[in-house]
């Protein structure tokens, strides 16, 4: 009898600090899960500090294009990327998190959207090479960007072409420099813009204020400043 309530008392105590340790295993868990993600959308998070392979890889290149990050491209999402992803959703007006999730990807151009062609890669180009020659990398892409924000804006045509043609929206389209070969820098920053970046902030207007005679684009409310063109709503 007493050797029976032992083993009885023995399974009890047994299962108290099992419990107790599977209690507190469960909440270091969650808390480290918690610290780690921050955010309520850390479940979309796509590369963030820790993380490794090519999607790192080809963040580290594009930062490393557009002048932000200056490390080895190893695939290792270490302090410096997250510093550099930082100072990159800073100057795109994004979420300063160093993650970097679906809305910062897109803004590197990394993303696939195969619902343009070469054909409109290269128009837009054209493009990009008549209005930004001279322009930063990222003033070339969102003027890129403005003629996607048309395509998709109900008062502009819905395709590319039809926004480039479209009578009077760009007086480019005939001169001189609408005759230019687009540079490979003037195509890649077309594709970025197709892929979703977009460093006018949804702009579907630009113009230069040195050279921009009509009072009606200077109306127009201001939503960044690029270079020498301001982009508008």
């Amino acid at each position: 009898m007493t050797s029976c309530f032992s083993t009885k008392k023995g399974v009890k105590t047994t299962l108290s600090v099992f419990l107790a340790i599977t209690l507190f295993a469960c909440a270091f868990i969650t808390d480290h899960e918690s610290s780690a993600n921050p955010d309520t959308d850390a479940k979309y998070t796509l590369s963030q500090f820790g993380s490794s392979g090519e999607e790192v890889r080809q963040i580290q290149k594009k930062l490393k294009t557009l002048g932000y990050y200056t490390g080895a491209v190893d695939g290792i999402f270490g302090s410096q990327t997250r510093a550099a992803v930082k100072a990159f959703q800073k100057a795109c007006g994004l979420t300063v998190d160093g993650i970097a999730g679906p809305k910062t990807l897109r803004y590197l151009g990394i993303t696939t959207d195969t619902s343009f062609n070469s054909s409109d890669v290269y128009l837009l180009a054209r493009l990009i090479a008549a209005e930004a020659r001279g322009e930063s990398y990222t003033g070339q892409v969102a003027v890129g960007a403005v003629v996607l924000n048309r395509v998709s804006h109900p008062s502009f045509p819905d395709t590319i072409a039809g926004v480039i043609y479209q009578a009077g929206a760009f007086s480019c389209v005939t001169d001189s420099n609408w005759n230019v070969t687009p540079s490979a820098t003037a195509q890649k920053a077309a594709r970025d813009a197709m892929n979703g970046w977009d460093p006018s902030g949804g702009a579907i207007y630009y113009y230069n204020p040195r050279t921009a005679q009509s009072k009606w684009i200077r109306s127009r409310p201001v939503i960044t400043t690029i270079g020498n063109h301001v982009f508008c709503a």
